[in-house]
């Protein structure tokens, strides 16, 4: 494929990114179909999962409808994750399409015993990570979660100062929280993963991913008691 091929289908899969943020918040339920009312049979066969389809789509080379349904179905955890990490709507909005844009481009690198989920998750906190230590060489500071603080707006109600203050202090909490942690609980409640995938998405046994997950929750409380204990 020549070089002008690949810079076409790369942006022909960003377009099909794009085309479908708008709608894929609620997009998550589409995969089971439409109940019947009725009970299946046992001899009935089992509906396919979000990752047979993708999976059939994959291996049928159809790469654009593979990408379609990873937006569809996933881009929202991946907005959240990228959120939890950047702290800056721009920014994870970028992060995320970058991954499904990865993602698009190395589908025969997903290993079909983990979930698809688990490995967007993985690419996505890989581009997170290192999206941060650019930002940490150009400004010379370890912010792992960056927030530029104006202050509030003129016109802002009191709830939200209230929301936007809460959000500070749950993001200042979270840097008190070991990296490895913070990545599992992000992955576990930012994401919706299960504790099999976050230990997918990390490389690790699903024991401990349970066990980062605990010990990040066990740091959080005793840093915001502590801060609570302050004001």
């Amino acid at each position: 494929m020549s070089s002008s091929d690949k810079e076409r289908e790369k942006m022909g899969a960003s377009n099909v990114v794009r085309l479908d943020a708008a709608g894929s918040n609620g997009a998550g339920n589409s995969a089971s179909g439409e109940g019947t009312g009725s009970a299946p049979s046992a001899a009935e066969p089992e509906e396919p999962t979000v990752d047979d389809e993708i999976a059939a789509a994959i291996d049928s080379g159809d790469s654009r409808r593979a990408l379609l349904l990873c937006a569809r179905h996933h881009g929202p955890a991946l907005g959240r994750l990228c959120m939890a990490m950047l702290g800056s709507q721009a920014d994870a909005e970028d992060q995320a399409q970058e991954t499904l844009l990865d993602a698009h481009a190395g589908l025969e690198g997903w290993r079909r015993e983990g979930s698809m989920r688990a490995w967007l998750m993985t690419i996505a906190r890989r581009k997170c990570a290192r999206y941060i230590e650019k930002k940490v060489r150009r400004t010379g500071k370890l912010r792992l979660v960056h927030h530029v603080e104006r202050g509030p707006q003129s016109g802002g109600t009191e709830s939200e100062v209230l929301l936007k203050q809460r959000a500070d202090r749950a993001r200042a909490a979270l840097e008190a929280v070991r990296p490895s942690e913070r990545e599992a609980l992000l992955l576990r409640y930012g994401s919706d993963l299960s504790f099999r995938e976050v230990g997918q998405a990390c490389g690790i046994e699903e024991a401990a991913a349970r066990k980062r997950v605990s010990r990040a929750i066990a740091t959080l409380r005793e840093t915001l008691r502590e801060e609570g204990q302050r004001r």
